[in-house]
């Protein structure tokens, strides 16, 4: 360990590194979340961002409206159907996010050492010497000195398409900035990031609501990821909006992309289903030799209560080259080794020109790290953590994971209703996969009677290692649906090449009152 972190496990011989990586049907134990746009929304390259490896499908309101998120939707369950494979989606909020609307998208030229205004007159035409922006607070938020990003995506690196801004002076409602680098704002909308000021409006907005009661509600999303999460409020808010749209099952990831949620980040934590960690914004709010340390403690909190964390913003470059640099691919291992649960690409298959590709390789990455990744120590810490006495659930699922150790299983398999029993398992980060067999549940209102469990399997694809079976109903009703589950398990592994004669499998079910964890061995 260095710094209490979990490094990578030793040695890393010379010829592991010059092997070539072979395929497999799991990529790696770690989720990708691919977001859907203008470059990804057809059937054909959704399929093939499935097969390559992406679990969760990202629709995010910031770009398009609800009707062409619709049309993308459709083409998703259709390419679903296709590719034999299940994919979540997540609804990803606006928030308050200022933006300045480009509506001729003409690209604005801005030289260093110029001056710019911004304005709160969104009449005004964008051009290099005024900038209208839809927050009419903005004077009264900032003060002389203060640092201003702005640009289409967000992207640091790359100064050519993004500006840094200071402020001058303020005159009534407009803001004086003095440009810093010169740069062209191309597209029709620009993000505007005003660093470590708290802007006065609603994480949650009106707009957001209304996409969630609408779309959200009509499509049964898995997941909302609530942009700009600044409190524990914030997700209670949110929590209290889906139990009054119905959306009981929707689970929460937190976005923290500011200082201010980064102070409040233990609270929330405790109420958010998972994390996001939204590195482009936290690399304005932050200075740039602080972001590791965040991603560090952050993963860590989030691995010590068994909860996912994402990571974004790894291979910026990738949205118009054909391979990412190097620092950016170990970046993405690193985020591995870390502990992360899943990577989340953006504009890489939102606008990229090489979206398969991106999934495809950093799929092969997060392989690599997880196969010198110290599962050893991450589990003593687990433990350590938990302490004793443990609770029944915990240590089950723990001698679970240490008896797939012992034996060297070729996969775990864990029978669950609610998805806890896997997300359990998970925690203790088994360095083979873990296949859930979901149990559907049997529901009722005053109305009518129906059965639960889809999207309770389909949550399970954003957490690392674990790859969700959803059983048939029949299986609800007890009797010898365990074996009938257990069959359908290891037929699966079968015929996706996971499992051959001899190999051992490591087996976490509930029996009457009692939690059993048993070893099988797979014959011809």
């Amino acid at each position: 360990m260095q710094g209490g972190q979990v490094v990578f496990q030793e040695p890393v011989r010379l010829s592991s590194v010059l092997t070539s990586s072979e395929p497999n049907f799991l990529p790696s134990l770690t989720k990708i979340v691919g977001t859907l746009g203008p470059k990804s929304r057809s059937v054909g390259i959704i399929e093939a961002c499935l097969r390559a490896g992406m679990s969760v499908a990202r629709f995010d309101f910031s770009w398009l409206d609800g009707d062409c998120h619709q049309e993308t939707l459709e083409n998703l369950r259709i390419a679903v159907k296709n590719a034999k494979k299940l994919c979540a989606v997540m609804l990803d909020t606006v928030g308050p996010e200022l933006q300045i609307c480009n509506r001729n998208g003409n690209p604005i030229e801005l030289e260093a050492n110029n001056h710019v205004t911004i304005t709160t007159d969104v009449t005004k035409e964008p051009s290099a010497e005024v900038l209208p922006v839809n927050y009419s607070g903005l004077a009264e938020t900032v003060k002389k000195g203060d640092t201003i990003f702005l640009g289409q995506y967000l992207c640091t690196g790359s100064e050519t398409t993004s500006v840094w801004l200071e402020v001058s002076e303020t005159k009534g409602p407009d803001v004086i900035c003095l440009v810093k680098n010169s740069a062209t704002l191309a597209g029709f909308i620009f993000t505007m990031h005003i660093s470590q000021v708290h802007v006065n409006l609603p994480t949650l907005t009106e707009t957001d609501k209304q996409v969630i009661s609408n779309w959200g509600s009509r499509n049964n999303v898995d997941f909302i990821s609530l942009s700009y999460t600044r409190h524990v409020e914030d997700v209670r808010e949110l929590r209290a909006l889906l139990k009054k749209q119905n959306l009981h099952e929707t689970q929460i990831f937190a976005k923290i992309e500011t200082v201010e949620g980064l102070k409040h980040f233990d609270d929330i934590l405790r109420e958010a289903d998972g994390i996001i960690l939204s590195r482009g914004n936290l690399g304005i709010d932050l200075p740039p030799e602080k972001v590791f340390l965040f991603q560090k403690y952050a993963v860590h909190k989030c691995n010590m209560v068994g909860k996912p964390t994402i990571i974004t913003r790894v291979v910026d470059s990738m949205t118009e080259n054909l391979r990412p640099t190097r620092a950016e691919a170990t970046d993405v291992a690193n985020a591995v080794l870390d502990g992360t649960d899943g990577i989340l690409l953006g504009a890489e298959t939102l606008r990229g020109l090489y979206p398969i590709e991106a999934v495809k390789i950093v799929g092969r990455i997060c392989a690599e790290a997880e196969s010198v990744y110290n599962q050893s120590v991450h589990f003593k810490r687990i433990e350590k953590h938990v302490g004793e006495p443990m609770s029944h659930a915990e240590s089950v699922a723990s001698s679970a994971v240490r008896a797939a150790i012992k034996v060297r299983a070729a996969i775990i398999v864990v029978f669950t209703s609610s998805g806890g029993a896997a997300r359990l398992i998970a925690k203790y980060r088994p360095s083979v996969p873990v296949f859930a067999v979901v149990i559907p549940r049997l529901r009722t209102n005053s109305w009518k009677w129906s059965f639960t469990g889809s999207s309770r399997a389909r949550q399970l694809l954003g957490i690392r290692g674990v790859y969700p079976i959803l059983a048939s109903p029949n299986l609800a009703s007890g009797g010898s649906s365990e074996e009938s589950g257990l069959k359908l398990a290891l037929d699966h592994g079968k015929f996706v090449g996971l499992l051959k004669p001899n190999d051992q499998v490591v087996v976490f079910q509930k029996v009457g009152d009692l939690s059993v964890v048993k070893i099988v061995e797979i014959h011809d």
